[in-house]
């Protein structure tokens, strides 16, 4: 039975996901709380401009924030045994987007004190912004602790075929792929961390070998593999 390397976020990933999140959420409360000012002092006639001004506001705040939560998401995921959870935590970007503005669409439509063609403008601009906020923080791609662990299994396994050590990798502060050789022209001289396929994942988010790495894997490697055949053959 082949060993299975389960994910586990490092305590430096998951400090780093602990303030991207801190700062998607006052990132939200600013938006929220423009919204209020909004709905409050600039749905009129005479503010359109302003209020028009406010939405872009609140939808690059909306945007930010909802990156920074789905960053932190890749760093610290949650495990999908629980389906709401897992749900929640990786479509809240989405679900505060939409929030940031469905109140100010509302209050547009229903409004009484502005005319026609201020609604029209207005509505629609929101609305446009609400979808964007919404579609722009949505998770297409959601991490799990269940999927970093197979595909963390697969890169030792690749690793295994090329004959690399999957024990003994290197990768550089900036970097995002990891490398099987120190003098690898894109990290030589740089300052390097040295650990297995697995800690390069948890502490750096790394899924994938260098290509420069790869191809020298399979030259010198190759000779190597296929020595090892013939014995185990043998």
């Amino acid at each position: 039975m082949k060993e299975q390397n389960v994910f586990v976020a490092s305590p430096e990933a998951k400090g780093e996901a602990k303030k991207l999140r801190l700062y998607a959420i006052i990132g939200w409360v600013v938006a929220m709380g423009l919204q209020a000012l909004s709905i409050m002092k600039l749905i009129s006639d005479k503010t359109l401009i302003a209020l028009l001004g406010a939405m872009v506001v609140i939808l690059a705040i909306a945007f930010f924030s909802a990156r920074f939560w789905k960053k932190s998401n890749k760093l610290d995921p949650t495990s999908e045994k629980n389906a709401l959870r897992f749900f929640l935590q990786n479509q809240l970007g989405a679900i505060m987007g939409v929030l940031c503005f469905l109140p100010m669409v509302i209050s547009i439509f229903t409004s009484n004190t502005i005319s026609g063609k201020t609604k029209a403008i207005a509505g629609t601009a929101a609305a446009a912004a609400m979808t964007a906020a919404g579609v722009s923080g949505a998770e297409f791609d959601a991490a799990s602790i269940e999927k970093y662990t197979k595909e963390i299994n697969q890169q030792n396994e690749a690793a295994k075929s090329l004959n690399i050590n999957a024990n003994n990798v290197y990768w550089s502060k900036a970097g995002n792929k990891y490398h099987a050789y120190k003098d690898c022209q894109y990290i030589k001289g740089k300052s390097l961390s040295n650990g297995s396929i697995k800690q390069s994942w948890e502490q750096k988010g790394i899924s994938e070998l260098c290509k420069v790495c790869s191809k020298k894997a399979a030259k010198t490697g190759a000779p190597a593999k296929a020595k090892e055949l013939m014995e185990t053959a043998n």
